[in-house]
C-alpha cells in the first residue's frame, strides 16, 4: 500500500519511499541481481535513462531492480539482456558469467559441436585433475542407465566372471548415510542426497582399484560426481526401451512406477530422453532391448572384453 500510495507522488519522492520503507527487508537475490545489472550497464557506458530506452522499459522499474527493491520478470530481463549483449545467465549471477576469464572461455567453447566440446573437457580434466592411467581406469567397472536396465542382474554376472567385487552405489550411499535414500531425500533433500552419492563414489574409488559399480539411474544429474565417475571408471550405458525398462521392474513385483500415476510411461520416456545424452558419454554402450537375460550378459562381457583389449 505503501508503495501504490507513493506512485501519485514525483519520481523522486517515489523512490525514496521505496527505499526507506522496503531497505530492512530486501531480499539478498534481488539485491544481488540489482548490483549485476549496475555493473553492466556501466560496462557498456550506458545511463539508465538510455537503458530503459533502449530497451523499451520503464525507468522507473529499472531503477527499482537496480537498488533491489523491484522483482523483475524473465521478459524484463531479456529485453535488457538484448541489449547490453549478455546472457541472462549472466544477468542473474551464473559462476560461468562471474568473471572476464570465464566469459572468455565460454566464448571460445559456444558453437563447438558435441565432438569438439568431449576434447575439450577431456584436455581439462587432463589439465586440474589428479591424473590417472587408462589401465587402472579400466579396472574399475561402472554400470550405468535407468532402472530396470539389468545393472544389478547383469552387474553380479560380471563381477563373477572377472573375479572383482560387485557393489551397489545406492547401498553404499545408506551406509554412509545411516538411513535409507528415501529418507535422505525426505529428511535432507535432494541437494544432501547429491553430496552423499559423490561422497560414496569417492570412497569406492579411494578402496577399491578393481571393482563393478552398479549406479543410480540419476547419477548423471549431477555434473561433478558424473565426471568423477568418468575419469576413474570404465563406464557402460545398459541401455533399453521405456516400455523394457518399465515392464522389467514390474516383472520385479514392484508397482510402484505405475501406483497413483497414469503418465508414468511418458514420465519414463521423458527421463530417458533428457538423460540420453549423457548416458551417451559412456565408453560404450549395451542395447539390451528385446534380448534375453542370457544374450544381454554375453554381449555386456563381449564389449568389455573388447574394452580391455583396446
Amino acid at each position: 500500500m505503501q508503495y501504490l500510495a507513493c506512485v501519485k507522488n514525483t519520481h523522486q519522492d517515489c523512490r525514496i519511499n521505496v527505499t526507506a520503507t522496503t531497505e530492512a527487508e530486501k531480499d539478498p537475490f534481488l539485491t544481488a541481481l540489482g548490483e549485476r545489472l549496475k555493473l553492466l550497464r556501466a560496462r557498456r557506458g550506458l545511463t539508465r535513462k538510455a537503458l530503459a530506452q533502449l530497451a523499451d522499459v520503464s525507468e522507473r522499474h529499472l531503477a527499482n531492480v537496480e537498488t533491489g527493491v523491484g522483482n523483475a520478470s524473465v521478459q524484463f530481463l531479456r529485453q535488457l539482456c538484448s541489449v547490453l549483449n549478455c546472457s541472462l545467465a549472466e544477468m542473474t549471477g551464473d559462476e560461468t558469467a562471474s568473471t572476464p576469464d570465464w566469459l572468455m572461455i565460454r566464448e571460445i567453447l559456444r558453437g563447438r559441436n558435441e565432438e569438439e566440446l568431449a576434447r575439450a573437457r577431456s584436455v581439462l580434466g587432463e589439465l586440474f585433475e589428479s591424473p590417472v592411467s587408462e589401465t587402472a581406469r579400466r579396472q574399475r567397472i561402472a554400470l550405468i542407465g535407468l532402472r530396470g536396465a539389468g545393472k544389478s542382474s547383469l552387474g553380479r554376472l560380471l563381477a563373477d566372471e572377472i573375479n572383482a567385487p560387485f557393489i551397489e552405489l545406492s547401498t553404499h550411499i545408506e551406509q554412509l548415510a545411516g538411513c535409507s535414500i528415501a529418507e535422505i531425500h525426505a529428511l535432507y533433500g535432494q541437494g544432501a542426497y547429491r553430496r552423499y552419492e559423490q561422497r560414496a563414489l569417492e570412497e569406492l574409488i579411494r578402496h577399491y582399484p578393481r571393482v563393478v559399480i552398479a549406479t543410480p539411474g540419476g547419477i548423471v544429474s549431477e555434473p561433478a560426481t558424473f565426471n568423477l565417475l568418468l575419469s576413474h571408471c570404465y563406464t557402460v550405458w545398459l541401455k533399453a526401451s521405456p516400455e523394457e525398462h518399465m515392464g522389467r521392474v514390474l516383472a520385479q513385483g514392484d508397482r510402484r512406477p505405475m501406483s497413483g500415476n497414469r503418465e508414468a510411461m511418458e514420465d519414463l520416456k521423458r527421463i530417458l530422453e533428457s538423460r540420453a545424452q549423457f548416458y551417451s558419454k559412456a565408453d560404450k554402450i549395451v542395447d539390451t532391448s528385446e534380448l534375453s537375460h542370457e544374450a544381454a550378459f554375453a554381449m555386456l562381457r563381449e564389449q568389455i572384453r573388447n574394452g580391455q583389449a583396446g
